[in-house]
């Protein structure tokens, strides 16, 4: 293959790597306790986030991105949006559209981190 087929671009390298934090490093323990900053699963799960992204966006990338994840994950942020913006709190598909939501967010923090750090370097 090409060269220019096989190399991410930093925001698809940190999609995928939160994909993986997200989606297949994260149990069941982590997904239940993770909404609440003095559970350990929170930090733990928040972590893994961190180490991963650190890896493509440096220590203090993987730090803020880290810590955006945990906010998002208190789910407090989406409550909010389902409930202001959406008004679909009492929508059969409430589960999947929160999952959605908590998605968007979590990238929309990645691409947001690529677009500051690209006026600071």
């Amino acid at each position: 293959m090409p060269n220019s087929v096989t190399n991410l671009t930093p925001f698809e390298a940190g999609l995928m790597l939160h994909l993986v934090a997200d989606w297949l490093l994260q149990n069941e323990w982590m997904a239940v306790n993770k909404v609440r900053f003095t559970h350990p699963a929170a930090w733990i799960h928040g972590g893994i986030h961190g180490l991963l992204l650190g890896l493509i966006f440096g220590w203090a990338g993987g730090v803020v991105l880290a810590l955006l994840h945990m906010i998002v994950d208190t789910r407090i942020p989406i409550a909010w949006w389902v409930k202001v913006f959406k008004k679909c709190e009492q929508s059969p598909d409430l589960p999947i559209l929160m999952i959605g939501c908590d998605q968007v967010l979590h990238i929309g923090c990645i691409a947001g981190w690529i677009v500051l750090a690209s006026h600071f370097h």
